[in-house]
């Protein structure tokens, strides 16, 4: 009886260790960046240039230089650069070298990854919140978050703008 208490102490131990995607979603981010914040709250923001985004929105890149972000562990990272649209981060890049302690720690906190044969890339992603992915190239990888609810508010200002335009005829 005692014996079994245990291993249900420690089954419950093992499936809370925060392997599942709801991490994801909790974090909302890397490290302090949120997806949905305030790009004026990130320290070390600095402008890099306007463009269109599908050929749709009009967003901003943030290229971010903040010692806070310069490591994921002992993994050095090469560049942090945000999607802004309206003032707020839609979306967050990370570029590192390939190391593969990153895939190590990203499936220990977020479980195993789901593999895109299409993108081929790996991605983890809480619908209607927010999605992580992961490609590597020859020259490093890429780590992507995304915010489903931003990317939405984007496609609604667009159905709101030709609603407007209808209205004028």
């Amino acid at each position: 009886m005692r014996l079994s208490g245990l291993l249900f102490a420690f089954i419950s131990m093992i499936a809370a260790n925060g392997q599942d995607v709801s991490e994801l979603a909790r974090r909302n981010g890397f490290k302090e960046i949120r997806l949905g914040g305030l790009v004026d709250s990130i320290k070390g923001a600095n402008f890099k240039k306007d463009f269109r985004e599908l050929k749709e929105f009009d967003v901003k890149l943030y290229d971010v230089s903040n010692p806070a972000y310069e490591r994921i562990g002992d993994v050095e990272v090469n560049q942090v650069e945000l999607k802004v649209y309206k003032g707020f981060i839609y979306e967050i890049i990370i570029t590192i070298p390939k190391d593969p302690r990153i895939m190590k720690g990203l499936e220990k906190s977020y479980g195993k990854a789901t593999y895109s044969l299409r993108t081929a890339s790996y991605y983890w992603r809480v619908p209607d919140k927010i999605s992580l992915v992961y490609k590597g190239n020859t020259k490093g990888v890429k780590l992507t978050y995304r915010s489903y609810p931003m990317i939405k508010l984007m496609y609604s200002d667009k159905k709101k703008k030709i609603e407007e335009i209808a209205e004028d005829f």
